[in-house]
């Protein structure tokens, strides 16, 4: 297939709401067009965390109105798409069901093919529409939800190394984020803090880097900050600033340097030439950097999507489902909205779930 392609994506795992719109053709970079996206940071903020039943009522109130705002933008109409992607899973349930039916209800009423995509398929193949990364690849997905390493030999064939055997790293973050007072989302919250911090005061453990393999985990990581800010609270009688700024940037410390040594791992069992880092936490400028200056000694090149295009977006889903389009994959009504949908089938599941999402 050699013509250009417009497709419209739509995104609705999780905290927000999102269309765009992608224009391909092949040979050429992607177009995005326009890329929308409803958070719900405020409506979550009283509860220390996501909340599935008022995240899946905001997208159902703002899933239509996305998709205006993305059609204005890009200066487009349905009669000029050539198909509709949505996010199928995995993700919360109730949010996941909202796109899917707006979708299907945009496909049948403009008469346009129906394309589920995988949630983390968006993201794995992200470095493709930023990047035009060829397969394959060693892709680390790094978000509130995931994280895991996968071979990325093509847009439906993914084999999974390893990944977090309980809490996902933005999970983890966003735990920290409260248990320092910090406000929501964590991840942003605790790198602010970490900038003015010592990360050498305090010695948290790198979970797992003792053990072979590409396993993570970062719960443990979690209670040991914990157990640092009640002695501190327990002598004091509270935290300093610089209290808080040195325990963020310990921990942060800490998760850089178990991903940093897990995707050397990772990269060696590869053989690839590229990794790509995707997912909300790859926004973190330390673990960016770390993950730049391991690439440049092991010769491979690093490929990170600019921020906006890391954390959850529907640019990612248009041009997942523009894949899937290409390869003559599509979907009918009965598609189905799913909570978990791993990349990799063949692999054990992973255990534990994060609050943002099931692992996959």
């Amino acid at each position: 297939m050699t013509q250009a392609l417009t497709i419209l994506g739509l995104e609705s795992s999780c905290d927000d709401t999102a269309a765009a719109i992608l224009r391909h053709a092949p040979g050429g970079a992607a177009e995005i067009l326009s890329s929308v996206v409803y958070g719900q940071t405020a409506l979550h903020a009283d509860f220390g965390g996501v909340v599935p039943e008022i995240a899946a009522r905001a997208h159902a109130e703002k899933l239509d109105l996305c998709v205006e705002q993305a059609l204005a933008e890009a200066g487009v109409g349905l009669g000029d798409l050539d198909a509709v992607a949505v996010t199928a899973g995995p993700g919360l349930i109730g949010g996941v069901l909202s796109g899917v039916m707006c979708a299907k209800g945009l496909a049948a009423g403009a008469g346009l093919p129906l394309i589920g995509v995988n949630h983390l398929a968006g993201h794995a193949l992200t470095a493709r529409m930023t990047d035009q990364v060829d397969f394959p690849y060693l892709a680390l997905l790094v978000s509130g939800g995931h994280c895991q390493f996968l071979i990325v030999r093509g847009h439906d064939d993914y084999t999974r190394l390893g990944g977090t055997i309980d809490d996902a790293p933005g999970e983890a973050f966003d735990k920290t984020a409260k248990l320092l007072g910090l406000p929501q989302p964590g991840g942003p919250a605790v790198e602010a803090a970490a900038l003015a911090g010592d990360a050498r005061r305090f010695r948290f453990p790198r979970p797992l880097l003792d053990r072979d393999g590409c396993d993570m985990s970062f719960s443990g990581l979690k209670t040991a900050l914990r157990r640092a800010r009640d002695e501190l609270v327990d002598v004091q009688g509270g935290l300093t600033a610089t209290d808080i700024a040195d325990l963020s940037a310990g921990f942060q410390s800490a998760v850089c340097d178990v991903l940093v040594e897990k995707s050397r791992r990772a990269l060696a069992e590869a053989g690839v030439p590229v990794l790509a880092v995707a997912g909300g936490v790859a926004a973190n400028g330390p673990i960016r950097a770390g993950l730049t200056t391991l690439c440049a000694s092991e010769g491979v090149r690093f490929v990170a999507p600019p921020q906006r295009y890391c954390t959850d977006n529907a640019a990612m889903i248009a041009w997942a489902g523009l894949e899937r389009f290409r390869a003559g994959q599509f979907d009918d009504m009965t598609l189905a909205a799913r909570p978990r949908w791993p990349l990799d089938a063949r692999a054990e599941p992973m255990l534990g779930s994060g609050r943002k999402g099931a692992k996959a």
